[in-house]
């Protein structure tokens, strides 16, 4: 099942994708926050009334939001986990190009989070180095700590599509990732979560992000140096979990900071991210 946050009449609203259309389930829920949270039950609950119910809006006439516009708590990132990646990142920066033997974690700032189709805030003078970074986010479900790593996909509700829009010269200037990723407007998220039932293996699904319809980066899932589960239990060693958190789980190479020349994010540019299973978020960035 896909599910929705979108606006119609100006009214923010939840939903289920069918057929090219959107079924409210704000009945139910009045947010995605509070629709993660009712559990199995509730989201059974949803599922009848995705399937059941006779009206619809089509998804022409509604704007979608992001799937959850204001997370409770910092978006958990995920650096440099896939190899090539990791390789072209410190071979950018010089430094000896070896691959970390631990997940490497930072945040964004609930603030940063965008919408499907809104503008990127290119920010110039702030940065002249702004990147993207096609991603697959998950989102917790059931919530834990020290959850075991053979258990951990049973604690995902869902999954979706983020772009992690970065600001290298921010991220050498400061050395570290959370300012330089935090910007206004810079995680693009959806445009919507697909349930956990539909994506059993996340592993196996095919990522991409088009610039201006060139294709940029175009890699697998599989790639990941720690999978999803060993990213979940990792992370949950110590810190708890809780139903709506968000987790990115890395970019693969292709980034505009790998380029020779390296290359950056102009004004007009429209980036498009695909991910298998899930869909195509699309934004444009606007000076």
């Amino acid at each position: 099942m896909k599910l929705v946050t979108y606006h119609e009449a100006g009214v923010e609203r939840i939903g289920a994708v069918r057929d090219g259309a959107v079924v409210d389930l704000s009945a139910l829920a009045p947010t995605m926050l509070e629709l993660i949270a009712g559990g199995p039950a509730l989201l059974a609950r949803a599922r009848e009334l995705a399937a059941s119910a006779a009206a619809a809006t089509p998804l022409s006439a509604v704007t979608l939001l992001a799937p959850i516009p204001r997370p409770r708590k910092n978006i958990i990132c995920l650096g440099m986990n896939y190899a090539a990646h990791a390789i072209e990142s410190l071979r950018a920066k010089g430094l000896p190009e070896k691959l970390p033997e631990h997940p490497v974690f930072f945040s964004k700032l609930p603030t940063a989070v965008n919408h499907p189709g809104a503008a990127v805030p290119l920010l110039a003078a702030v940065s002249t180095q702004r990147d993207w970074e096609v991603e697959l986010a998950l989102v917790i479900g059931s919530g834990g700590t020290r959850i075991p790593r053979e258990q951990a996909l049973e604690h995902v509700f869902g999954y979706t599509i983020l772009n992690d829009v970065s600001a290298r010269d921010l991220q050498t200037r400061h050395q570290q990732f959370f300012y330089s990723k935090s910007l206004d407007g810079s995680a693009p998220m959806g445009p919507w979560i697909v349930t956990a039932d539909e994506i059993p293996d996340p592993q196996r699904l095919r990522l991409q992000l088009r610039l201006n319809g060139e294709t940029m980066q175009d890699s697998h899932t599989g790639d990941m140096i720690f999978d999803i589960a060993t990213c979940i239990a990792t992370f949950s060693n110590g810190i708890t979990l809780e139903p709506g958190d968000i987790i990115a789980t890395g970019t693969p190479s292709g980034v505009g900071m790998g380029m020779s020349p390296q290359r950056w994010l102009q004004a007009g540019d429209v980036m498009e991210c695909e991910i298998e299973g899930i869909g195509v978020l699309r934004n444009e960035v606007v000076g």
